[in-house]
């Protein structure tokens, strides 16, 4: 189901990059904000999305995209911090979840 009467529903594949968001932040001590923290939160938790916050997080990754790739992005050992704070909000699977209900949340 992507969207009801609370909202949208994150796809498996999105809460999943939320949770492992969170690993990563509690792993390394690192990565996003306080508002990033309870995105991943309730992104993890499979909690519907307003249409409101749909454009919240649509612009985050629109404000952030120029650090997807930069530097040690992914490495397993040591990702960056841009990278964490991108997994919190869902990741590739949250940004292209968000666009393509773009038309949905009247983005």
């Amino acid at each position: 189901m992507e969207s009801g009467d609370d909202g949208f529903l994150p796809p498996p594949e999105v809460s999943a990059t939320a949770a492992e968001g969170l690993r990563l932040r509690a792993l390394h001590g690192r990565g996003g904000t306080e508002v990033g923290l309870a995105r991943a939160m309730g992104l993890a938790a499979s909690r519907p999305v307003p249409p409101v916050e749909m454009r919240v997080i649509a612009a985050w990754f629109a404000r952030f995209a120029y650090l997807h790739g930069k530097g040690a992005w992914d490495d397993p050992q040591r990702p960056s911090t841009g990278f964490i704070a991108w997994q919190l909000w869902g990741g590739d699977p949250g940004r292209a979840w968000v666009e393509g209900l773009r038309r949905d949340w009247g983005g």
